[in-house]
């Protein structure tokens, strides 16, 4: 990607408290190599997933985030660029200025919830709300089970807004043998669904 190219994708990534860190910097990392500009998002709570689940331990202000995450997947200048969550003069806090895709992957229910109904109460719930209301794709990645009737509704609350409620639940067919692949069975379905071109692997009914 060149530096102030306008002409390539930009996508909103969110990173919530949810388990399953792994899809987000998987996902991170193909849109980066898809030469996609991101705005990144990372909630308090993911921070400590990330710790947790992969020994990531995030530096504090976005700048050195943003310094470390295009470090580690090899991002352009400007590639990446990580948002606080009341970061109210963000892009992504304006229809104006927003880009049309964004994906929460991890999704946590709470953040569910709150975008469900609203809340707007960070960035983070407040750039789900402009996609929204812009009609753009919104794609949530809940990582729950089970699911509880408040969590159902809210799904189908935001379907019916059209957004894609993707759960990431991984498939087995291709005979995933590492925790990569079967990671890649769901970051690859969610880059069909942002319109990216992907190798990550075969797909059903083709030679692979």
């Amino acid at each position: 990607m060149q530096e102030g190219n306008e002409g390539n994708t930009t996508i909103t990534l969110a990173l919530t408290g949810a388990s399953g860190a792994c899809y987000g910097l998987r996902l991170l990392q193909q849109l980066v190599q898809h030469d996609c500009r991101v705005f990144v998002l990372i909630s308090s709570a993911a921070r400590i997933v990330l710790q947790t689940e992969e020994s990531i331990e995030l530096p504090e202000g976005t700048e050195a985030i943003t310094t470390m995450l295009s470090e580690r997947y090899e991002a352009m200048p400007g590639q990446i660029r990580v948002l606080g969550n009341m970061d109210w003069f963000s892009p992504v806090a304006s229809g104006s200025g927003a880009p049309k895709q964004m994906v929460v992957c991890p999704c946590s229910t709470g953040t569910l919830s709150a975008i469900a109904n609203g809340a707007s109460d960070n960035l983070m719930e407040r750039a789900a709300d402009v996609v929204l209301k812009e009609r753009g794709q919104l794609v949530l990645v809940p990582r729950e089970m089970p699911l509880s009737a408040i969590h159902l509704e809210n799904m189908l609350k935001l379907a019916r807004m059209n957004a894609l409620i993707f759960p990431a639940s991984p498939s087995f067919y291709t005979r995933p043998e590492t925790r990569e692949d079967i990671v890649d069975t769901v970051v690859s379905r969610i880059l069909d669904h942002l319109g990216i071109e992907h190798q990550l692997r075969p797909r059903w009914g083709y030679d692979s």
